[in-house]
């Protein structure tokens, strides 16, 4: 038992680890950018204004940001350095790890618009009133540190770099273990599979369990969508989904513990009591008028089984080893380990500078005004306009990250074929892990080929969202027929999901909308 459970907490934590390390490198960076080129004064400015501005400012920059809640540890603790109100502050923390234009792009293709629309709308609401109670409760008390932007030149450059690989190196990497933390030990505690029938939409309590589970559970925005997904096309509860976005997405251990240390224990325990309420209360609000009705309940979903023991029956040291090098290997993809390469790469260039730099001399170099001879030539640009510029690239770069991670038609009929033949291939034969794994994958493609067409040809028409939701709810029936052994039913399934295949790729295949008599 003792080796089951620290093989599950290693391998949530390392699986946690490689889906946050782009989130995190993101984060870093935009912390440099708040510290060294935008400076503490302008940032000021940029959260600034009334109760009511500063808190949707902070609510619409966290949405544009491609950052998740462990990725936002450092940059809030910039906005705590630079001053910016603590209302407002939590209100970015709160927002940033929700959406972003991909995971809210894909979220489009799990539901009705409107329900996604609809749950952007609650962050706001949660974001505003909670902003608006805390700066009213507790003003700001603190002084802001002394500004340290930086002057143009190769000194502004270093200095971004050193500030993101001290910042890797610091409080922030103690706060994001303590985030990591939370998800593996749940993988260590949680019974295998436990968690599938707990947030059915006929138990009352589902938002109040996830509001428990979602506190020291992490998940990236696109998870977090996938997961919502998964309780939408089962129809669990939706008021659950709702918190689950909330604080599945929007918290973690790490920020509890950043708060505590900010603002004592007895006031961060009245933002959570606060955030709870809220948070539960429209949970509950939003069950029945976005409950979708066209979809027979399920009792169960798989959504949750990644927060649960991994391993499924008992055995010893050297087959968790094993068992955790496979799923490893075959859940992270290979931009998350480069990202975690780069990671380790920036932490111990860190520890370099901390270690050879004990003095100061570096940042001593940086923050020394440099000598305007010779500068006659240069155009100045001005630091806090390059943070700007910064911000807005930032942006850009995920909407073009959207075109690449949402691929055309025809890619992504390539990648449906292998993901069907395996998925197909494992369903017949009746090896439950290989199907499992796969169907998922193949699901995932049929929601990555509606956003990739709404991308470049601006809709989807319902027969084709239909054909594509139809396919899914035939790879969930072949799933369900797997896991229960059924062998000649799942013979069934596979030739019903290769006529639906077949029916959805000359859907997407003309690239124009069907009429509604094909509906």
């Amino acid at each position: 038992m003792a080796s089951m459970m620290f093989w599950g907490f290693c391998l949530r934590f390392v699986q946690s680890l490689a889906q946050a390390a782009p989130f995190i490198l993101t984060g870093l960076f935009i912390a440099a950018v708040f510290r060294r080129f935008i400076g503490y004064e302008k940032t000021r400015a940029l959260f600034g204004g009334s109760r009511g501005a500063s808190l949707f400012k902070a609510w619409l920059i966290g949405m544009l940001l491609p950052v998740c809640s462990l990725g936002v540890i450092p940059v809030v603790i910039e906005l705590r350095r630079a001053g910016v109100k603590g209302g407002t502050i939590l209100a970015f923390a709160m927002s940033a790890p929700l959406f972003n234009p991909l995971s809210l792009l894909y979220g489009l293709t799990l539901s009705e618009p409107v329900a996604i629309l609809s749950f952007a709308g609650c962050s706001l609401v949660i974001v505003t009133v909670l902003g608006l109670v805390w700066d009213r409760w507790f003003p700001q008390q603190t002084e802001p540190a002394a500004d340290e932007a930086v002057h143009y030149g190769i000194r502004r450059m270093a200095a971004l770099g050193v500030s993101a690989g001290k910042s890797a190196t610091g409080y922030a990497l103690l706060l994001i273990v303590c985030g990591l933390v939370g998800v593996g030990v749940l993988g260590a505690v949680i019974p295998h599979a436990s968690l599938q029938p707990v947030f059915n939409h006929d138990r009352p309590l589902a938002p109040v369990m996830m509001a428990a589970l979602g506190i020291p559970v992490y998940a990236t925005p696109m998870l977090a969508m996938s997961q919502m997904g998964m309780m939408f096309q089962h129809a669990n509860s939706i008021g659950a989904a709702f918190v689950l976005l909330a604080l599945g997405a929007g918290m973690n251990l790490g920020l509890l513990v950043w708060m505590i240390g900010e603002f004592q224990f007895k006031r961060s325990m009245v933002w959570m009591a606060l955030l709870l309420l809220v948070v539960v209360g429209l949970g509950y609000a939003v069950e029945k008028p976005l409950f979708p009705t066209d979809i027979e309940p399920a009792n169960h979903t798989h959504a949750f089984d990644i927060y649960g023991q991994p391993f499924t029956s008992a055995g010893g040291a050297a087959s968790y080893a094993e068992q955790t090098s496979a799923k490893l290997g075959r859940d992270i993809h290979a931009y998350e380990w480069w990202s975690v390469q780069l990671l380790v790469g920036l932490i111990v260039c860190g520890l370099v500078v901390r270690a050879v730099d004990r003095r100061g001399t570096l940042e001593a170099w940086i923050a020394q005004m440099p000598p305007q001879d010779g500068a006659k030539l240069d155009t100045v640009i001005p630091g806090w306009v390059l943070g700007v510029l910064s911000l807005i690239g930032l942006v850009i770069f995920s909407v073009v990250g959207c075109y690449a991670y949402y691929p055309p038609a025809s890619e992504v009929f390539e990648e449906m074929r292998i993901a069907k033949g395996e998925a197909l291939s494992a369903g017949l034969t009746g090896d439950a892990t290989h199907a499992e794994y796969w169907i998922d994958v193949y699901q995932e493609w049929t929601r990555k080929l509606e956003v990739g067409t709404f991308l470049r040809t601006g809709g989807v028409s319902q027969y084709q969202h239909w054909k594509a939701r139809l396919v899914r709810e035939h790879l969930e029936m072949l799933k369900h027929c797997v896991e229960d052994g059924e062998k000649e039913e799942a013979r069934e399934w596979v030739t019903k999901i290769q006529r639906s295949d077949r029916r959805l790729r000359s859907a997407f295949g003309s690239g124009t909308a069907s009429p509604k008599s094909r509906q």
